[in-house]
């Protein structure tokens, strides 16, 4: 079966068609601006990427030039839509109704819509992909949930210390996100040690423009980094993080901020990365000016690193010791100075790394050395993959 992979955002999708065969990527690429100056990128492995700038007013019209480029006569890769079996969509939240993934009905719909306020920049955007997906193609759709994967958790790793019945009344608690990568990668790494993942505790970092930090109990999470939202945590591109909330009624009194979304907009983009060094929230730039002796940016590869080994530690005792130590994500896969001192850090726990085999970007390997007493990976990550494998799980429970 060929399953497509959506990944609705406000202005964007990003699309992947797999062969579950074999689990190979057929083609993927990327609509963006969309209602704007409108781009469009298609990939096939083995050719040159096509790209163009075509008007796109909707998320409709971006997913029928997805479609018409798929079984273009030149372009395409299928003959025919209808050898797409079904589609897989990424929703940022489910609350606490939707924990996992579940085959798209108008009572899933609507939970999600009731979740936006949850998350207001994707889920208004992964509803609309959906909606879309329903017009123009009858096959099975599956919702599947960044917040999945961390509705394991014990009540006292998801709860705030805040009054009880905003928990009752709003569900304010920790949900995480990144679910489907720390799925991914802790299976991963399960497997390169020769387990399953119920015999081994994993701490998963995806390390990326959104960063977060999960503790993976035998093979289930135990606790993450994200909160109700993606903004708790590590500090990330443009997000701030993990912060004293006074700071937020005291910036009120002195004027800087004065409504919700003065706030939400300072906190998620205009901080992290971007608001230390002034200039630039993406971490290749943050590498280069620390190389050059800019104060601002070895700053801040100081805090990422200080506060990520306090993430790996305190999760690796809460689980009573781990088994690994993964690096994922456009930060954690290509990033040798950042794994190194979180190691260096962990070095009392037994924690040993090759630097030669640290030094690779991209690809899949074990960096520590065989008497390191916790193995240290790098795993590039495959979200789009187990999309794909929880569609296909769902669709072919429907045949029986």
């Amino acid at each position: 079966m060929k399953i497509l992979v959506i990944n609705a955002g406000s202005s964007s999708l990003k699309y992947q068609l797999i062969d579950m065969d074999n689990e190979q990527v057929i083609a993927k690429g990327i609509c963006e601006e969309i209602g704007g100056k409108s781009k469009f990128k298609f990939k096939v492995p083995g050719r040159e990427d096509y790209k163009t700038e075509t008007a796109m007013p909707t998320h409709a019209e971006a997913l029928q030039l997805v479609l018409d480029t798929l079984v273009d006569p030149k372009l395409g890769v299928i003959k025919s839509v209808d050898e797409i079996g079904a589609v897989g969509h990424r929703v940022l939240h489910g609350g606490e109704k939707l924990s996992g993934s579940v085959l798209v009905t108008e009572e899933v719909k609507a939970i999600i819509d009731e979740c936006r306020d949850l998350g207001p920049l994707h889920n208004p955007a992964n509803l609309k992909g959906i909606v879309e997906c329903e017009k123009i193609m009858k096959v099975p759709q599956v919702a599947v949930f960044d917040t999945g994967f961390h509705g394991t958790m014990p009540d006292y790793a998801y709860m705030y210390a805040l009054p009880y019945e905003y928990y009752e009344k709003y569900k304010i608690r920790r949900y995480g996100f990144h679910g489907t990568s720390h799925r991914y990668v802790s299976g991963r790494a399960a497997a390169m040690l020769g387990k399953k993942p119920e015999e081994i505790n994993v701490v998963t970092c995806h390390l990326g423009n959104g960063a977060s930090v999960s503790a993976v109990k035998n093979g289930k999470c135990f606790d993450t980094s994200m909160g109700v939202t993606p903004l708790e945590g590590i500090m990330m591109g443009t997000r701030c993080g993990n912060i004293d909330p006074a700071i937020i009624p005291y910036l009120m009194r002195k004027g800087e901020v004065t409504t919700a979304d003065d706030i939400d907009k300072m906190m998620n983009k205009k901080s992290g990365m971007l608001g230390i060094s002034g200039f630039t929230s993406d971490n290749q730039e943050i590498e280069k000016g620390a190389k050059e002796g800019n104060e601002r940016c070895k700053l801040i590869e100081n805090m990422y690193c200080h506060q990520l080994t306090k993430l790996v530690g305190g999760y690796t005792a809460c689980m009573g010791g781990t088994d690994a130590i993964v690096f994922t994500g456009g930060i954690g896969e290509n990033n040798p100075k950042y794994r190194t001192y979180v190691c260096e850090k962990l070095a009392f726990l037994g924690v040993k790394i090759d630097e030669e085999k640290n030094h690779v970007r991209g690809e899949e390997i074990i960096i520590s050395t065989p008497d390191s007493k916790i193995a240290v990976m790098v795993i590039p990550t495959n979200e789009e993959l187990v999309i794909a494998r929880d569609t296909l799980e769902i669709v072919n429970s429907l045949k029986k």
